[in-house]
Parts: C-alpha cells; sequence; structure tokens
C-alpha cells in the first residue's frame, strides 16, 4: 500500500471503529462498514452511474436519444485542451454531500467509496500500453495546508493502483492560489485559472507522454483544461481527464 494510504487507513480503521459503529454516515440507519466507506447498500442506489450519450469532449450527460457522437455548447465556447473528460458518476446531492464532507471535513472514511467509484468506470478505458501517467490536479501550497490532503492526489493512488499505471504527484504545481471556482461562471472560470499551473522546478515531462489528470468534479472543464494546456506546453503527446462526478 501506498506511504500516503497506509497511515490514515490505520489512523481511519482504529478511529472509526472505536467512534462509530457500522452505520452508514449518509442516511445513519443502514449497516456498513469501513470498506464500504460506510456508505450502506441504499445509499449506493442513490449513485448515478454515468453511461451514453454524452458530450464526447467534455462528458456532460444529455438526457434523450442521441445516437451519434455530439460535443455540447460549453465544449464549443471553450478552447479545451484536454482530449475527453470522463467521470464515473452525476455529482447530485448525495455525491456532493459526500464529497463536500471529505474535502472540507476530513471525512476520509469515505474515500475507499469514493476510489471505488471511480475505479469501476475508469479502469475499463484505461489500459497501462496507452497511458504514461497519471497526474493529481494540484492543490496550492497554501490550501493544502489547510485541508492537509489534496483529495485529487489521494483518489490518483487509488487509481494508480488499480489500472497499473504510474502516479506523478510531483511533476505540477499550482503556483497562483485562485478563488474558490463554485461562485464562478464558465467564462469566469477559465479566466480564474489562466496560468495558475506550472510543472514543478526541475521536473521535465519529455515528448510523446500520455498523461490522465486526476480531480474530484468536473463541472465546466476550465480547471482540468488549464492543467493540460501547461502539460501539453511541455510536450505532452495526449491528455484525457477522469473525475468522480460531473456537476452539470
Amino acid at each position: 500500500m501506498n506511504a500516503l494510504l497506509k497511515p490514515a487507513k490505520d489512523w481511519l480503521d482504529a478511529g472509526l471503529a472505536f467512534l462509530y459503529p457500522n452505520v452508514c454516515q449518509i442516511c445513519r440507519h443502514e449497516r456498513a462498514l469501513p470498506t464500504d466507506g460506510y456508505v450502506c447498500a441504499t445509499c449506493w442506489k442513490k449513485v448515478r452511474f454515468l453511461k451514453p450519450p454524452f458530450c464526447r469532449r467534455c462528458g456532460l450527460p444529455f438526457d434523450g436519444d442521441i445516437a451519434t457522437a455530439f460535443e455540447c455548447s460549453n465544449c464549443k465556447e471553450l478552447e479545451l485542451k484536454f482530449r475527453y473528460a470522463r467521470s464515473a458518476v452525476l455529482a447530485g446531492e448525495l455525491m456532493l454531500e459526500v464529497i463536500h464532507r471529505y474535502k472540507y471535513q476530513r471525512a476520509l472514511w469515505f474515500e475507499p467509496f469514493l476510489a471505488d467509484l471511480l475505479s469501476r468506470q475508469a479502469v475499463p478505458d484505461l489500459q497501462p500500453a496507452q497511458w504514461d501517467l497519471i497526474v493529481p490536479v494540484p492543490l496550492h501550497p497554501a490550501k493544502r495546508r489547510e485541508r492537509g490532503f489534496n483529495q485529487a492526489e489521494r483518489l490518483s493512488l487509488h487509481l494508480g493502483k488499480a489500472t497499473g499505471i504510474r502516479v506523478d504527484s510531483r511533476l505540477m504545481r499550482r503556483i497562483s492560489p485562485t478563488e474558490t471556482q463554485t461562485r464562478l461562471n464558465r467564462r469566469q472560470r477559465a479566466e480564474n485559472v489562466r496560468g495558475a499551473f506550472a510543472l514543478r522546478k526541475g521536473c521535465e515531462l519529455g515528448s510523446r507522454k500520455r498523461i490522465v489528470l486526476v480531480d474530484d468534479v468536473l463541472t465546466t472543464g476550465a480547471t482540468t483544461s488549464a492543467c493540460a494546456g501547461t502539460l501539453r506546453a511541455a510536450g505532452a503527446l495526449d491528455v484525457c481527464v477522469w473525475t468522480v462526478a460531473r456537476g452539470t
């Protein structure tokens, strides 16, 4: 087990066994185990896995019957730098609650649940022969110190273990403490992250590397597109994106 994951797992197994019974930490009624991420079977059923039809570029789901590939208006308006983005599930009420508690309240017991969702959908799409690196979207150092961890990095480590693709958490850095994207519209989000990322000093990407960017939620794709642009400028041959949840 990766060195970043094992201490947290040991702490969670011991601490949660003492503090919590084996009860779902969402509905607080049904039985759920630490290996389930403390999410019961009933709450699991509320998760909506993303399936076609969706935008071929950003993965935005479409309610209707479309047999041919299409590109949504968001992608036509923005010049996205990744080839495609996919998400495991829709960012519904339950998913947003879990991710918010995981990120901002250090509810790390939800991590197995989130990692499982991501791996279920991403592993069939990602083959080690086709992709060279998994790179998490970086946090600014100030925000990382405040939060205590980078959720994208931790999810990347799980995905790397599931796919056999090497994870490089040090390749990129966030060089400006940007405003949170949740309060901004599409154009403002793109401007907010413009120039926000760079390769870490002393790191070289080399040519013809094929990279999988990982984050927790994708909405307009502005953040991951800015990361992808930095990687492409550094020589990446191809960049795709995988996230746990897809906002709309």
